[in-house]
């Protein structure tokens, strides 16, 4: 009989040797990492071990990881490979940590370079497409809006928007609190149009569920959004609103974080608003070139401007 997925992760759990048990459990629980990205790591270390048939990774040498890493170029795309090591290098900093390892083995593992897609952005005038919805008769188009707004008034990620909580929005000064990756807080201003459709969505709310419900969106059945709910309807109005290209939540968050860039040229501001945590994510994310990096840096760092009269 299949297990079902519960079942499953619980069997996975047990096969884990305790090294591991204990790195994904101090990931949870003092990194914040999230169940995605603790299970990804989990499958990578796994396949080493079964592969390299090691019971013992305090015994494993560089040599031994990068002839491993060697040997799955064939069958692993660089993404994975990249994910390999990023997890290998994580685990061997925690054995560091607990005094385990003298050294980390996988420090200097060398992969193959890779191009990392550039998510495509609406321009203006196809968000104004998008977002001109019509949601005076309609509660789901009324609460779809705000979604769609909230996306990009304030460059949320999907996980942010769906985990939102009514007690995160400070109605006064449109502002939201989110819990982005890692379980980091910022907190982010709304816009007026943004603030104005989720006033509406909130009035028509009550219709759906009562007040000890925490979630912002809600569900025909009564509950918190999902995550592949809002990706369904954000297709679905994308289609209704006559736009040719298919549309997904991060979609959104790319255009904000284009459309600000754009307009302020301030990268260090569009970094703290998509919450980065270094400023080369920030690059890719907004498909910056060298040349306006260095132009950015040659105006703002003060050993590299050029000298005025008034110096």
């Amino acid at each position: 009989m299949a297990l079902k997925p519960t079942e499953a992760s619980q069997t996975e759990a047990l096969s884990l040797s305790p090294l591991l048990a204990e790195f994904f459990a101090y990931l949870r629980h003092e990194r914040g990492f999230s169940a995605k990205t603790i299970h990804s790591y989990q499958q990578q270390l796994q396949a080493v071990a079964s592969q390299l048939n090691q019971t013992d990774w305090c015994l494993l040498t560089e040599a031994q990881l990068q002839q491993h890493i060697s040997s799955c170029r064939q069958s692993l795309k660089p993404r994975s490979l990249a994910l390999r090591v990023a997890a290998l290098r994580s685990f061997y900093r925690y054995l560091q940590l607990q005094a385990k390892v003298a050294d980390n083995p996988a420090l200097y593992l060398q992969v193959p370079k890779f191009d990392k897609p550039l998510p495509k952005n609406l321009d203006v005038d196809q968000l104004q497409q998008l977002l001109d919805v019509d949601a005076s008769d309609d509660l789901l188009a009324c609460r779809d809006k705000a979604i769609l707004e909230l996306f990009y008034s304030s460059g949320l990620r999907l996980d942010e928007l769906v985990s939102a909580n009514l007690q995160d929005i400070d109605w006064g000064d449109a502002l939201i609190r989110v819990r982005g990756k890692g379980s980091k807080e910022r907190i982010l201003p709304i816009g007026r149009l943004a603030m104005q459709a989720l006033r509406e969505w909130l009035e028509q709310r009550a219709a759906l569920v009562n007040d000890d419900e925490p979630a912002l969106f809600i569900s025909k059945l009564k509950r918190r959004i999902s995550h592949r709910q809002v990706q369904q309807r954000v297709k679905l109005w994308s289609q209704q609103q006559g736009l040719s290209q298919h549309l997904h939540p991060h979609m959104l968050r790319h255009s904000f974080a284009t459309h600000m860039l754009e307009s302020s040229s301030d990268l260090r501001a569009v970094q703290e608003l998509l919450g980065h945590a270094s400023l080369s994510s920030t690059q890719v994310y907004t498909h910056l070139d060298f040349g306006q990096l260095a132009k950015v840096y040659d105006q703002a760092h003060p050993r590299a401007r050029k000298k005025t009269t008034d110096d």
